[in-house]
């Protein structure tokens, strides 16, 4: 088991990918922890800012939120500064007031996606929640109620057509598997790519805007 404080170690040791930040990315299918991880990690981090996803994409754009990523954030941490973004409420279906998002050491961003071809290059680490999308799903649903069934039907149709045109996990440095008492840390297909020197990454530079 990993209580993650390894982890967080290895992290803080990284080369900065984004101007001066360490930005770590937690992806994996609806309903696979994520949210808990990144909280869970950015705990042994010391209070490590973390970007929700969930507040970039809206009922209209589930995925399509790549330009606001890249102006509201990629952008002013490239150059050494301080981020804001406006984030997405769920209910009142409008962005609310921008909230500031240093530049600190290390910052976690967490959301499905969050692994994606054009956000890659600028990512210090990318951790995979390696559950299955059906089990994932499931939990999802469940914890968010037959209320919310449909928006659940949209958002499947919707990732499933994201991750076979742009998928993360092949690119994952590390698979994370949650226990009842915490979590397995593996190498991921990346890592073990570059170790034996078959695969190498093209997507170096690509902006996500």
């Amino acid at each position: 088991m990993n209580d993650l404080t390894e982890s967080a170690a290895a992290l803080r040791t990284l080369p900065p990918s984004c101007g001066p930040v360490r930005l770590i990315a937690v992806d994996g299918h609806a309903g696979s922890g994520k949210s808990t991880f990144a909280t869970r990690l950015s705990a042994e981090l010391a209070g490590a800012p973390v970007l929700r996803l969930d507040d970039l994409a809206t009922h209209e754009q589930f995925f399509a939120w790549g330009e606001r990523l890249g102006a509201q954030v990629i952008e002013p941490f490239s150059r050494g500064a301080s981020a804001r973004y406006a984030p997405y409420d769920w209910t009142l279906r409008r962005f609310t007031a921008p909230r500031p998002l240093p530049a600190a050491p290390v910052v976690i961003i967490e959301g499905v996606g969050a692994g994606r071809r054009a956000l890659r290059p600028y990512l210090a680490r990318l951790f995979w929640m390696d559950r299955g999308a059906e089990e994932s799903w499931e939990r999802g649903r469940l914890r968010d109620g037959l209320a919310l069934s449909s928006f659940w039907d949209a958002w499947t149709t919707a990732e499933t057509r994201h991750f076979a045109a742009d998928p993360s996990r092949p690119f994952a440095d590390a698979l994370v598997t949650e226990r009842q008492m915490g979590y397995v840390i593996r190498t991921g297909p990346l890592t073990t790519a570059r170790a034996d020197r078959t695969v190498t990454q093209g997507d170096r530079l690509r902006p996500p805007y």
